[in-house]
């Protein structure tokens, strides 16, 4: 039996932070990548059978990132920042909470996609 994984990708201009978790929001992989679509599909490749899909922010630069996913056959969302009220009541965030933020999201199914 399979664990079911989710990803949150927070994308920035040269680097992405991707935070893979479970359904327990506990994480099992976590790490800073730069801008690299096949260093990126390697990260990811360990845990593709068992990923739900990927949550990446729609910012400016994404297309790159979610069509190269998408080509490597990885189910991906766009979750719009401006619709996601983020982290009330926590004190300190990061590229890391960001990303954490974006797999709970997922694993929850309650995360707004862009239009």
């Amino acid at each position: 039996m399979t664990t079911p994984l989710y990803c949150g990708i927070d994308l920035h201009s040269n680097n992405s932070v991707i935070s893979i978790q479970d359904k327990n929001s506990k994480q099992v992989y976590e790490k800073r990548l730069t801008n690299d679509l096949p260093t990126i599909v390697e990260a990811l490749s360990p845990y593709k059978q068992d990923l739900q899909g990927c949550v990446v922010e729609s910012t400016y630069n994404w297309y790159w990132l979610v069509d190269g996913l998408m080509e490597a056959g990885y189910q991906v969302h766009l979750a719009n920042p401006a619709a996601i009220e983020q982290y009330n009541g926590i004190k300190y965030t990061n590229d890391f909470t960001d990303a954490r933020f974006l797999a709970h999201l997922l694993s929850l199914h309650i995360y707004e996609v862009a239009r």
